[in-house]
């Protein structure tokens, strides 16, 4: 038996297709799930116990459910409630589900791993709380989200391949629908396989190229908002 680079020649058309369809569907589910992280991960830290149990209560729901399941009961439950979109809309928004817990969790490790009293000393020389998070709080926190927010997305990028269940033609389903043209399930799943490394290598490789940059530009002091500054250096002028 030998390997028929034919068969890749003849349908690089689906493959490519496949493969950016799985990059817009992982991109989208991106922003939207890291939205909703921000926003769970602040709410887990607001002093109402109701609310800090809810979120809590959430992540730990989503984090203990394999993302299929999570993919089955959004796909069908928003039909059942009357709700009826595109598959790989629907894909997308239970992607971006299962990544916010995770994501919220990443943000809000972060956030606790700061020296006390930072959002707390911001407010009292004048910020309000967006004002807070936004100049002192995540541009401190920034380089540190880099490592665990690539490797959540990259599990992102290997999970979205379970949405050929819902037939959405991401690179999955189209190896599945090369692979039943053909009969030749090795070189269709082998080209697969590298098709999804080279996506995370590349993706791996700005995150890092990304991080060099954010932590260049903490240590120059660059694309720093002059409120921001001030205050880290009256914070780091305190601490001495």
């Amino acid at each position: 038996m030998t390997f028929d680079l034919g068969i890749l020649a003849q349908y690089w058309p689906l493959f490519l297709e496949g493969a950016w369809l799985t990059i817009r569907i992982t991109a989208a589910a991106f922003v939207l799930g890291y939205a909703a992280g921000i926003v769970l991960a602040l709410l887990a830290l607001v002093p109402n116990p109701v609310v800090r149990f809810l979120v809590a209560a959430y992540v730990a729901v989503i984090r203990a459910i394999p993302f299929i399941i999570i993919l089955f009961l959004v796909y069908y439950g928003l039909p059942f409630a009357g709700v009826r979109m595109p598959a790989v809309v629907t894909g997308t928004l239970a992607l971006a589900v299962f990544a916010s817990a995770y994501y919220a969790e990443i943000v809000r490790a972060a956030i606790l791993a700061l020296p006390r009293g930072q959002f707390e000393s911001a407010r009292v020389i004048g910020m309000s709380p967006l004002q807070a998070m936004r100049h002192v709080i995540f541009p401190q926190i920034l380089r540190g989200l880099v490592p665990p927010s690539t490797n959540m997305t990259l599990t992102m990028i290997k999970e979205s391949a379970v949405l050929s269940s819902i037939t959405v033609a991401e690179l999955t389903y189209q190896s599945l629908v090369v692979q039943g043209n053909t009969f030749a399930p090795f070189e269709a799943f082998a080209a697969v396989t590298v098709i999804y490394w080279a996506i995370s290598i590349v993706f791996a490789r700005a995150a890092a190229l990304f991080e060099a940059r954010v932590g260049q530009a903490e240590r120059e002091n660059v694309g720093r908002s002059a409120l921001a500054a001030s205050f880290l250096s009256f914070d780091k002028r305190s601490a001495a």
